[in-house]
């Protein structure tokens, strides 16, 4: 690449130009070869709370056995209370079969409200080392 150097300059009232052709010269790098290495660690630590809460909405019986039966309605009659809150008024009467012999009897009652609540926690810690390394040469 060529360009035209123009000097202008005034010495007593005079003006003179002088033209000088400027040569660009390339930059070339002065190394042949070389190498870049890189070490990135990355570490995270990642904290949870897992709750679960499970409700039952009403009053869960059941009753179950061998040799046994029930003296009336085997459903349970719920009740309201003066202040508001249900409860479990009268629930079946059960009596042996035939007496004398071997009888299996089972009853449970759930009422409303939290019947099962599960909580996890657990802590997650995540490292990452990378090396890179590259080499040029020309």
């Amino acid at each position: 690449m060529r360009i035209l150097l123009l000097l202008v300059f005034q010495l007593a009232g005079e003006i003179f130009i002088f033209a000088k052709p400027a040569i660009a010269i390339p930059v070339i790098p002065n190394f042949k070869q070389g190498t870049l290495t890189s070490h990135t660690e990355t570490t995270s630590k990642v904290t949870e709370t897992i709750v679960s809460e499970d409700f039952a909405t009403g009053f869960e019986y059941s009753a179950s056995g061998t040799n046994i039966a029930p003296d009336g309605n085997i459903n349970p009659i719920a009740e309201t209370t003066v202040n508001g809150w249900t409860s479990l008024g009268q629930r079946p009467n059960w009596s042996i079969v035939n007496q004398g012999q071997p009888f299996q009897f089972v009853e449970s009652l759930h009422g409303p409200g939290l019947s099962n609540r599960t909580t996890i926690q657990r802590v997650t810690e995540i490292s990452s080392v990378t090396d890179t390394v590259s080499t040029f040469s020309e």
